[in-house]
């Protein structure tokens, strides 16, 4: 595999950092191994991981988000929730004849998620499927919840069974070097004020129903009935679906917040970066302070957030 050439094409101008990382991508895809590429955000993992991806010479291959790809296990498993084998059948069908799966940005903080996880890295071990992930966790950090991690480590396990783990950790955050907005998500604000719709609507999303502050072409929503509440990141999926433009109010300094709301926020991002969809926060507080401090999982949301950043 002649992964330097290949990269080489896209245009991009590597750093050491990465350049190390493509030599080791090298010679794991001539052992046919697969990989767990973890190291902080904006450092180029998932251009290098589908640079690999793309130059590994399998016919059927398949590139998934983490959070779309257990929507639909999920949902697969749900049809037939009380057939033998469930979960390998799901797993069958969602690969068919993949030899190859990459998953971009994988993290877990949901217990019953991981569980799930470990159960599909058993199916895929049985397929001799290759797996590649990205992260911005090392596997050691995955469900890092200490009341639950310890239900991973059969998971953390077989990642290291099927995957060499190895790190970009070099000094730039790239996409803090932005030019002109790339998609829809970079058009988003962060704003102190905003007319807020002055008819709730409750909007049914998986059987329940989720307080929205109104809809006028955009969704709107308080932080508290969004992030505050038990909504999951599958309510996201599907709104994210029906509605392309979400505003966000009342959006608190997050260290102040619960570990559960501060996790929900950091889902929201994920899903409408990965969606396109474009986002307005409404705070009293610019964006150093919504997400500084020690808090789960913000520092990618942080680096998400800057893409739309306008208060400073």
């Amino acid at each position: 595999m002649d992964l330097r050439a290949h990269v080489s094409g896209s245009g991009y101008v590597l750093d050491d950092a990465q350049l190390a990382v493509v030599a080791r991508l090298e010679e794991l895809g001539q052992r046919r191994r697969g990989v767990y590429l973890h190291g902080p955000v904006g450092r180029g993992k998932s251009f290098l991981a589908d640079a690999f991806f793309d130059a590994l010479p399998v016919k059927h291959k398949r590139r998934v988000h983490f959070h779309s790809f257990f929507r639909e296990l999920h949902g697969r498993i749900s049809e037939r929730l009380h057939e033998r084998g469930a979960v390998a059948k799901a797993v069958r069908e969602l690969l068919g004849r993949a030899e190859v799966l990459a998953f971009d940005e994988l993290h877990l903080h949901d217990v019953g998620d991981a569980i799930l996880m470990t159960r599909l890295l058993e199916a895929l071990r049985d397929r001799r499927v290759l797996v590649v992930a990205t992260s911005n966790y090392p596997p050691d950090g995955l469900l890092p919840n200490p009341l639950y991690h310890d239900h991973f480590l059969p998971g953390i396990a077989l990642v290291k069974e099927l995957m060499d783990v190895v790190e970009l950790d070099g000094p730039t955050d790239y996409r803090l070097r932005r030019g002109p907005a790339r998609s829809r998500f970079e058009t988003g604000e962060i704003v102190t004020r905003a007319e807020v719709p002055d008819a709730p609507v409750a909007v049914d999303v998986n059987g329940r129903s989720i307080t929205a502050l109104g809809v006028d072409g955009r969704i709107w929503f308080a932080f508290g009935d969004l992030c505050g509440k038990p909504t999951s990141t599958q309510d996201y999926l599907v709104l994210a679906e029906r509605f392309d433009d979400w505003v966000v109010v009342d959006v608190p300094r997050l260290r102040t917040c619960d570990r559960e709301a501060r996790q929900r926020f950091a889902n929201v991002v994920d899903v409408l970066v990965d969606a396109d969809v474009r986002l307005t926060l409404v705070s009293d507080h610019p964006l150093r302070e919504i997400v500084g401090g020690e808090a789960l999982d913000l520092a990618r949301t942080a680096s998400r957030l800057e893409l739309i950043n306008t208060t400073g």
